[in-house]
């Protein structure tokens, strides 16, 4: 996710004035009714005793639930705070500003319904177990700022034993918005995925993720980068995550530095929060492609990146191409929710990327290869084909 574009000033005694407490104070979010209470009568509509008929009769047929509850539109932002934006290991209660801003980010631009839930605890068993208890309670779970490599099994486990969606938009909403950027960049310059060198700059659940969606997407000369240089098999240092990267990206990965890596490649996508020295953004081929995401200060700076690339992107809102996870997971959630999908496929993140693409048409340049977040156009089309590819997949089960 993109992180505000502020100074970032801690402080033991907020200034009552200044303007970001000040939006924060009491929380950025509140529960409304749907309905009226005027009088007793809507009162026994409401509750009790009207309400012992719906519960009868969700009882009797759970998945009435859907109908005659919130759960249909509702999705669980869950957290433990190990990894928050560009904080770290911050804990649950400090992560909470920043899931009451998901939460708002699913409704405002998707009309989804989402509760923030920060859980006392980073053991993988226990987050599994609670998320699994609460899962009555949602139509989905989004996973979020959960630190890696503990986020991977996390998912794993849970989309095995929910019959749900469970995304993790670390990982997954920006593997799609890179994605769609990509194909666009591409399509400037005039190449093919199949066709690009592309150097990934870190290994962490955002790096995993980019580096999968490309593959599935067709893309093959792929190298990733960590702090240690290209990971390749021959490597004694590797967890299992980066075991597979290595083995899955060996057929083109080769030892040596990031600086290495980039000779002549055709991409770098930065999610590392590192920093390339520009003469190893100079060792690029013509007409590179530089996504340097890492917030707030990118890997490669947009001025020294111009020198030498034709299109570059951030992860900011004050420079063009602006990567930023909103372009995916409300529209992810409104169209799994609306066909109430058992699961995100890998389909559905390879249409939602294609369909965020196609919104820049004939508008597309050097610095217009991603719609703005704030598009109207794009939760809608991101929607139509979760929806579309679920229902085709069999995914749906609500097929019309």
């Amino acid at each position: 996710m993109v992180a505000a574009d502020i100074d970032l000033q801690a402080s033991s005694f907020p200034d009552p004035d200044d303007p970001v407490f000040a939006l924060h104070r009491g929380g950025k979010m509140s529960i409304s009714s749907t309905v009226e209470l005027k009088d007793a009568h809507d009162l026994s509509l409401a509750y009790t005793p009207g309400v012992a008929q719906v519960c009868e009769a969700i009882a009797s047929d759970p998945e009435m639930a859907h109908e005659y509850t919130w759960v249909s539109n509702t999705v669980a932002v869950i957290t433990d705070g190990t990894a928050v934006l560009g904080l770290g290991d911050i804990g649950p209660a400090a992560s909470m500003p920043v899931m009451e801003g998901k939460a708002i980010l699913f409704k405002q631009f998707g009309g989804v319904d989402a509760i923030p839930v920060a859980l006392d605890t980073t053991d993988v068993d226990e987050i599994v177990e609670t998320v699994v208890r609460l899962a009555p309670t949602f139509g989905g779970i989004n996973l979020e700022d959960i630190s890696s490599p503990r986020c991977f099994e996390i998912e794993r486990r849970l989309i095995e034993r929910l019959d749900i969606p469970v995304f993790h938009d670390d990982q997954h909403g920006t593997a799609v918005v890179t994605l769609a950027a990509l194909i666009n960049a591409a399509r400037l310059t005039d190449r093919f995925l199949e066709d690009l060198k592309i150097v990934i700059s870190g290994a962490g659940a955002a790096g995993v993720a980019i580096m999968k969606i490309l593959q599935s997407a067709g893309a093959s000369r792929i190298s990733v980068v960590d702090r240690a240089g290209v990971i390749h098999p021959g490597r004694e240092d590797l967890n299992e995550v980066k075991r597979q990267i290595a083995t899955e990206t060996a057929g083109w990965a080769r030892p040596g530095s990031i600086s290495d890596a980039l000779d002549g490649a055709d991409v770098f996508i930065g999610v590392s929060g590192g920093t390339v020295p520009e003469e190893s953004v100079a060792k690029m081929a013509p007409d590179a492609i530089v996504f340097a995401m890492a917030n707030p200060t990118p890997e490669v700076h947009p001025d020294v990146a111009h020198r030498y690339a034709r299109v570059v992107a951030t992860g900011r809102s004050d420079f063009p191409n602006q990567i930023n996870n909103v372009l995916v997971f409300p529209g992810i959630f409104r169209g799994a929710l609306d066909v109430r999908a058992t699961r995100i496929s890998e389909g559905m993140k390879l249409a939602a990327a294609t369909a965020i693409a196609d919104l820049v048409g004939d508008d597309l340049s050097e610095t217009y290869v991603i719609p703005s977040p704030f598009d109207p156009r794009v939760a809608t089309a991101v929607a139509r084909a979760v929806t579309d590819t679920a229902r085709r997949e069999g995914l749906a089960r609500r097929p019309y």
